[in-house]
């Protein structure tokens, strides 16, 4: 089905669109990349804009996810005779709403709740015929390609995607205030910053992200805004690190909220912010930067 996107489609080239999702693409929406080739269309994470839209401006042919989040994924459904292509590291997120449930990590009544968020208001279709791809696969569209960059740390199969069009395609490193996200069960702190120090080295025009920023042009500016994202993740590290100047459980940690702010009112938060000082624990240990002094309570050393 063809949808008029004139009041939100940014035209990068002649081939690469921007499709915004409301509110700058601030979540639950994103922004969509359009790719029209000589032989094939492709859309790039399908938001619910897509959706509520009714499609895209063009007839697709696949469509690509940069990674199984309730968020990148709505448009699957949307698009039943389109091939469905996702890192193979992250295949069971989108094939099945058991497989998405799996990447978060959620249990008992919180995963009950998020899967009935994700069905209702995501649209969540499970594509089972998902195909997985490697890092450096290439998409020839006919005159244009699109190149995966595996770029894991937000999930186990995050990428980006390098499009000859003298795009780059950032998806969830999102280069916001927020900082980096690594909440998830398939969330690692490691890995993303090893990804950040990769995409910094990405030479483009345009550099786009499904969240808020959107469209960010030249490379300086480009690498500003990722080594800002970065030092975010030495903030809340030094943050955690005072507070443990007092002997704290990781009970409190989550409680006193070190991503989200304190009114922000998800279902997911608790887990997120769980998961994220688990990590980061988890290096102050191994760096002996804090002890376990008693089970389950840690002490700056």
């Amino acid at each position: 089905m063809l949808a008029d996107w004139k009041d939100a489609e940014r035209r990068l080239t002649d081939r690469v669109s921007v499709l915004v999702g409301a509110a700058g693409g601030s979540y639950p929406s994103g922004n969509t990349l359009l790719v029209k080739g000589a032989s094939e269309a492709v859309v790039i994470d399908p938001s619910i804009d897509v959706v509520s839209r009714g499609g895209v401006p063009v007839a697709i042919d696949a469509i690509l996810n940069s990674h199984s989040h309730e968020d990148h994924v709505p448009g699957n459904g949307f698009f039943p005779n389109a091939r469905v292509h996702v890192h193979h590291e992250d295949l069971p997120g989108v094939r099945s709403v058991d497989g998405l449930m799996d990447v978060f990590g959620y249990e008992g009544d919180l995963r009950t709740r998020f899967e009935q968020l994700v069905c209702e208001n995501f649209h969540f279709t499970p594509r089972p015929d998902a195909e997985g791809f490697s890092d450096g696969h290439v998409f020839d569209l006919g005159g244009v390609t699109i190149e995966a960059v595996h770029l894991p740390g937000h999930t186990r199969g995050h990428s980006g995607f390098r499009i000859s069009e003298d795009v780059f395609f950032l998806s969830d490193i999102d280069l916001t205030g927020f900082g980096p996200y690594y909440g998830d069960a398939w969330s690692d702190l490691e890995d993303f910053e090893e990804s950040l120090r990769r995409v910094r080295d990405e030479e483009a025009r345009w550099y786009v992200t499904f969240h808020h920023k959107g469209v960010i042009e030249g490379r300086k500016r480009f690498v500003e805004m990722v080594d800002s994202f970065r030092s975010v993740i030495d903030r809340r590290h030094e943050a955690i690190l005072a507070f443990l100047d007092e002997p704290r459980s990781l009970e409190e940690l989550v409680a006193h909220r070190f991503v989200y702010r304190p009114h922000v009112d998800l279902i997911f938060v608790d887990s997120v912010e769980r998961r994220s000082a688990s990590l980061h624990l988890e290096r102050m240990i191994r760096r002996g930067e804090v002890s376990e002094i008693e089970p389950g309570r840690y002490l700056r050393v």
